[in-house]
């Protein structure tokens, strides 16, 4: 069976991701969701691809590299 690819994390992904974190940046992550109300996989999403790309609003718009 072949996985199939996805744009965007799903809630369910998003909960694998967060049960693996260590608890203070799984908190961190929650807390900044609620704040600015966004669904927490767009929240993760938000910040792997500013790691990757200061520039990056998501992965949409990531080029790694290009924001060093």
């Amino acid at each position: 069976m072949q996985a199939k690819l996805q744009e965007q994390l799903s809630p369910n992904d998003a909960e694998v991701i967060l049960g693996c974190l260590p608890e203070r940046i799984r908190v961190a992550l929650i807390a900044r969701a609620t704040e600015i109300e966004y669904p927490i996989e767009a929240v993760i999403e938000m910040a792997i691809a500013s790691f990757l790309d200061t520039e990056a609003l998501g992965f949409a718009d990531c080029k790694p590299g290009r924001g060093q």
